[in-house]
C-alpha cells in the first residue's frame, strides 16, 4: 500500500481533534450550535497551525446531512465527499496561483447560483494575501453582501497585506502557535498508533524545532522514522536535523565565556565534520542564548519551563553572563544569521560570529573592576586588554595628540580677533549689560606670503593630485555644492590651511558659507587623511600676487571671514562693493553722512 505522509494521515477531521486552538474551536462550535455563523471568516496565523484544516471542518459542519452541528459526523455522504474534495460546491482555491482579477470575477459571477449538491456553497481561499489589488476590489462587494447560500473562508499567514476593507467584512480568528506540551502529546499519540518506540526527549526536540507548527512536527517525525525505523532516539533527531546537543552547547559557551577563540573554532570545525549545518547551528545557538536570557530574567515562567528540559543546567550557565551581555550576543548572532542567507561560505560567518561572542564576553567575570573601568579608571580596563587592543589604543592616542597640536595652532591664529571682540552695548538694565561678548564675522585681510612660499611644496602637489577625489566625495554628500566647488582649484597648502582660488566670486561666497565650508573640510580630512582649514581667494588676485616681485611695495593679501576686531577692520569701500555686487549699480545710491 502506498505510504501517505503522517501530516496528511493525521489531519484532524473534526473540531475535537484540533490541537492548540481551543479559543477558535469553542467560538465556532457555539456559533454552529446557535446557527449564528457568519458569511465570511478570516483565518490567520503561522504556517502549520490548522487554518485550512479548520476551514474544511467548518465546511463539513455547515453542510453535514445531520446538521448543521457542533461536529461533522464524518459518516454521511456530504461529509465524506467534502473530505475527499469531490463536492463542486465546496471550492478550495489557491490564491498564489489564481491571484488575478479574472479568477475572482469568475467567482463573483458564479456565487449567485444556488448549490447543487450540499446545503451551502463554501469558498476557501488559501494564501489570500497573494491576490492583486484589482482582484481584491473585484471581491470586495461580493464579500460584503453575498447570497444567503454562500460562505467565504479566507486563510493567510500575512494579514497585514490585506486591505482594511476586506478585513472589516470578515470575522477574524487568530491562530496561535501550538504549545510544546500539546505537540508532544500529539506526537506520542501518533507514535503509539504507528507502533513507533520514541524517546520523550526526542519528541520534545522535534516539537521545539517545529516552532509551534503541528504540520512541521509531523513531517519531521515522518522523516526521522524513515531514517531510524521503529526506534526514534534523541541522537537520531540530532543527526537528521543537524542540531547540537545540550552538552555540545555547554562546551561552546564555556569556550566563549573563557574567551578561548581557538577552542571555540575547533568545536565548530568538529560540528561541521560531523555533518552539522552551519545555518542550523546558528539558529540553535540563538535559541540557546535566548533561553539563557529567559532563565536569567524570568526563571519561573511557563514559557521557560516548557522549552528547557534541564532547567538547573541552564541556571548554572546563565549565571556566568549578565543580561546585557546576553542581549548583545543574541543581537550579534541575529545579524550574522541574516548575512548567512546571502553568503556562499556560511561556516565562515558562523566562525566570525563566535569570535565576536568571545570578544563580547571579555570582562564578564571581572565584576566590579569592569564597572570601575567604565566609570573612568582606564588602568583597570587596559590591564586585561589584548595586544591588538593596546596597539589600536596607541594609534588613537597619536591621532588625538596630532589633532590637539593642529587645534592649538588654529587657536593661536584666531586669538587676536577673539580678544578684540566687543560686547553688546547696554541698552538699559543690568540684564542687557551682562550679555556675553559675541564676535561678529566680517571680512578682513591676511597676508599671502606664506601661501606663495608653499605653492611649490610636496604637500601642495599631493593635495592637488587628490583634488578630484575631494570633488567626488563632496558630490556624494551634496551634489549642488560640488558644482560650486568645481569653480575653484587648490593652489597652496601651508600650516594646516588649504588655499583654493575661485574664478567667480559667487561660487566663492557660496563655498564660504559655514555649513558648506564645514562639509568640504570634513571631506578633505577624510580623503587626505588629516584635517585642513579651507581658505579661499579670487584666482585673479592669486595670479597677480604670484606675478608680483617678492620685494614689491604692495602687500600680497587675500580676503576671508574672521572675527571682528573693534569694528574697525572693514572700510566703507568694502561694504559699498558688497552692496553693488548684491543689488547692482543701478539700485545702489551713495550718500554722504551729514552727521
Amino acid at each position: 500500500m502506498t505510504h501517505i505522509a503522517l501530516y496528511r494521515t493525521w489531519r484532524p477531521q473534526s473540531f475535537r481533534d484540533m490541537v492548540g486552538q481551543k479559543h477558535i474551536v469553542q467560538t465556532l462550535q457555539n456559533s454552529l450550535r446557535e446557527g449564528r455563523f457568519s458569511h465570511a471568516y478570516l483565518f490567520n496565523g503561522p504556517r502549520g497551525t490548522g487554518k485550512t484544516t479548520t476551514a474544511k471542518i467548518l465546511a463539513k459542519a455547515v453542510n453535514c446531512l445531520r446538521g448543521p452541528a457542533e461536529e461533522p459526523c464524518n459518516q454521511c455522504e456530504a461529509c465524506l465527499r467534502i473530505t475527499e474534495g469531490s463536492v463542486m460546491d465546496v471550492l478550495e482555491i489557491d490564491a498564489a496561483s489564481n491571484r488575478g482579477v479574472e479568477e475572482i470575477r469568475d467567482i463573483r459571477d458564479k456565487v449567485k447560483y444556488a448549490p447543487t449538491e450540499v446545503r451551502r456553497k463554501v469558498y476557501i481561499i488559501d494564501e489570500v494575501h497573494m491576490l492583486t489589488t484589482e482582484a481584491f476590489n473585484a471581491l470586495l462587494k461580493t464579500l460584503e453582501e453575498p447570497p444567503a447560500h454562500v460562505m467565504f473562508i479566507l486563510a493567510t499567514t500575512e494579514p497585514h497585506r490585506l486591505p482594511a476593507t476586506i478585513i472589516s467584512r470578515c470575522q477574524r480568528f487568530d491562530f496561535h502557535r501550538v504549545p510544546l506540551e500539546e505537540q508532544v502529546l500529539r506526537l506520542k499519540e501518533v507514535c503509539q498508533d504507528e507502533a513507533i518506540d520514541a524517546d520523550e526527549d526526542a519528541l520534545a526536540f522535534i516539537a521545539r524545532l517545529s516552532d509551534g507548527g503541528m504540520r512541521d512536527a509531523l513531517s519531521l517525525l515522518d522523516q526521522i522514522i524513515a531514517f531510524s525505523g521503529q526506534r526514534v532516539t534523541y541522537d537520531d533527531v540530532l543527526s537528521i536535523t543537524g542540531g547540537l546537543a545540550s552538552d555540545q552547547f555547554g562546551k561552546l559557551v564555556a569556550a566563549v565565556q573563557a574567551r578561548d577563540v581557538g577552542g571555540a573554532l575547533q568545536l565548530i570545525d568538529g560540528f561541521m565534520q560531523e555533518g552539522k549545518s552551519a545555518d542550523k547551528c546558528m539558529e540553535s545557538l540563538i535559541y540557546y542564548f535566548r533561553d539563557l536570557l529567559m532563565v536569567k530574567l524570568v526563571p519561573q515562567s511557563q514559557a521557560v519551563t516548557e522549552r528547557i528540559l534541564d532547567i538547573r543546567g541552564f541556571v548554572a550557565v546563565a549565571e556566568r553572563f549578565s543580561a546585557d551581555a546576553l542581549m548583545t550576543m543574541i543581537d550579534t548572532l541575529n545579524y550574522y544569521q541574516t548575512e548567512m542567507k546571502y553568503s556562499a561560505q556560511p561556516q565562515t560567518l558562523l566562525e566570525i560570529a563566535v569570535m565576536k561572542l568571545c570578544s563580547l564576553a571579555a570582562g564578564e567575570g571581572a565584576g566590579p573592576s569592569r564597572a570601575g573601568a567604565a566609570a573612568g579608571h582606564p588602568a583597570s580596563a587596559q590591564s586585561g586588554a589584548e595586544p591588538q587592543d593596546t596597539a589600536i589604543v596607541g594609534q588613537l592616542l597619536q591621532r588625538i595628540a596630532k589633532l590637539e597640536e593642529q587645534l592649538s595652532r588654529l587657536m593661536k591664529q584666531g586669538v587676536a580677533a577673539q580678544e578684540g571682540a566687543a560686547p553688546f552695548p547696554a541698552s538699559g538694565g543690568g540684564a542687557s549689560a551682562a550679555r556675553p561678548s559675541v564676535p561678529v564675522s566680517k571680512r578682513t585681510v591676511e597676508k599671502l606670503d606664506r601661501y606663495l612660499q608653499a605653492k611649490d611644496s610636496e604637500e601642495t602637489a599631493a593635495v592637488i593630485q587628490q583634488w578630484s577625489n575631494v570633488l567626488s566625495g563632496v558630490k556624494e554628500r551634496r551634489i549642488s555644492l560640488e558644482a560650486w566647488l568645481k569653480n575653484g582649484e587648490p593652489v597652496s597648502v601651508s600650516d594646516g590651511s588649504l588655499l583654493v582660488a575661485f574664478r567667480n566670486d559667487i561660487h566663492r561666497e557660496t563655498t564660504e558659507k559655514p555649513a558648506n565650508k564645514q562639509l568640504i573640510e570634513e571631506v578633505i580630512g577624510h580623503v587626505l587623511g588629516q584635517p585642513y582649514r579651507l581658505v579661499t581667494v579670487m584666482l585673479k588676485d592669486w595670479r597677480a600676487a604670484t606675478e608680483q616681485p617678492a620685494g614689491g611695495a604692495e602687500p600680497r593679501e587675500e580676503l576671508k571671514l574672521v572675527h571682528e576686531d573693534d569694528g574697525k577692520g572693514a572700510s566703507q569701500e568694502e561694504w559699498i562693493q558688497e552692496a553693488i555686487q548684491l543689488f547692482g549699480e543701478d539700485l545702489v545710491k551713495i550718500r554722504e553722512d551729514e552727521s
